[in-house]
């Protein structure tokens, strides 16, 4: 995608993640990369060639998988066009060039059986998407508008992103997303008719404490009954990162861990 970069400073910085395998230049404020991407990308199959990431923004759970996964293709998918271009140079800094693009596009315009060309409809075998998950009506608005943008959500906004990427996907592609766990009813509602064979992997900060995400991978057409996998826990109580958060958020590893 073309466009002009400002070089790594007060407004944009250069972050390495996946224990520096991975940079990526992002705004210095507002909403920037963190855990919940990351973990996303690695609950994605390693079995997986054409992926999708919808609400990108710089790029970096569909970059992280493309770290992790050499075979496959991405497409970024981001409705502002400042982050589009930041992960689009995302993509050449990390020369993902051959393998991945990045294009402007309104997800809620993906979701339309007229929608656009690219992403194209029915090729992808992956979608990777962190949909914006806190409810206007639970949740005070951001004063900085691009972490609103991606914070606040409007009724029936799930079900907006989950018919997205039933449209993005070939017949038994995977869906991949992370929300918070009070919206597991939704999910299941959003998912219903279009997807099964769900997988539900609970992520805990610390062991005595509630979770606090839950990764959710699901087969299009499939019928499957939900499967609860064992949880992930990110910290020790003392606080130190656990081995296996280690292994995902450093390493690069995939989830369930083997």
């Amino acid at each position: 995608m073309a466009g002009e970069v400002p070089a790594p400073g007060p407004e944009i910085t250069s972050d390495g993640v996946l224990g520096g395998r991975l940079r990526l230049r992002q705004p210095a404020s507002g909403h920037r990369v963190g855990h919940d991407a990351l973990l996303l990308a690695a609950f994605a199959p390693d079995d997986r060639r054409r992926a999708v990431d919808l609400g990108a923004g710089v790029g970096s759970a569909g970059l992280a998988f493309l770290t992790r996964v050499p075979a496959a293709r991405a497409t970024l998918v981001e409705i502002d066009p400042a982050l589009a271009v930041l992960a689009g140079e995302n993509v050449r800094l990390n020369g993902l060039a051959d393998r991945c693009t990045a294009v402007v596009a309104d997800v809620g315009i993906v979701a339309r059986p007229s929608g656009p060309g690219e992403p194209l409809a029915g090729a992808a075998d992956l979608v990777l998407t962190n949909p914006p998950f806190n409810a206007e009506a639970r949740h005070n608005t951001s004063p900085n508008g691009g972490r609103a943008r991606a914070h606040m959500a409007e009724a029936g906004l799930l079900a907006e992103w989950v018919r997205a990427a039933d449209r993005c996907l070939s017949a038994r592609g995977v869906l991949c997303l992370i929300h918070r766990p009070e919206a597991l009813e939704d999910i299941f509602r959003a998912l219903a008719g279009r997807f099964g064979a769900v997988e539900i992997l609970p992520v805990h900060p610390r062991p005595d404490r509630p979770a606090v995400r839950l990764l959710v991978r699901a087969v299009k057409g499939r019928r499957t009954a939900p499967t609860l996998l064992p949880a992930l826990v990110l910290a020790e109580r003392d606080g130190t990162a656990t081995a296996a958060a280690q292994a995902v958020l450093r390493s690069a590893a995939g989830l369930p861990l083997a």
